[in-house]
């Protein structure tokens, strides 16, 4: 949530609740409007859902960030299996490649990282996703 509101306002909060919700923001890229609608789902939901509320999520989207923290292993952890079933799902269909990019957050915090940069690009790499590292704070 924090990296979302952050590309959508320019500003950091770092406090969110557990809520799921749908932005929708324009932006000019290369001389063309992109209208963007954002589905933010805490991890901690996705979770405790059933499959077809997240299958509904994945037919429903175009493209996919993932987001982990880099001080937090067990969300790079979840990383595989959710790629995966966004590719099953999606690609399954119609057989194009699905866009999906992995991003590391919390790169501000160098000192409590416990996944390293190196280890997010080979991830990326071997489930041919885009790979970045971030922070929503700074």
């Amino acid at each position: 949530a924090a990296l979302t509101v952050r590309f959508l306002t320019r500003r950091f909060i770092g406090e969110y609740g557990d809520m799921e919700f749908i932005y929708s923001h324009s932006l000019t890229v290369d001389g063309r409007e992109i209208l963007f609608h954002i589905w933010d789902v805490p991890s901690s939901q996705e979770q405790a859902e059933e499959g077809s509320s997240e299958e509904k999520r994945i037919q429903w989207a175009d493209s996919f960030v993932l987001v982990y923290s880099i001080c937090d292993r067990a969300s790079f952890n979840l990383l595989p299996l959710k790629i995966q079933f966004i590719k099953a799902t999606k690609e399954g269909q119609n057989q194009e490649k699905v866009p999906i990019v992995i991003v590391g957050n919390k790169r501000d915090l160098r000192h409590q990282r416990v996944v390293s940069s190196e280890e997010g690009r080979l991830l990326a790499l071997s489930l041919d996703c885009g790979f970045y590292e971030v922070s929503a704070a700074e």
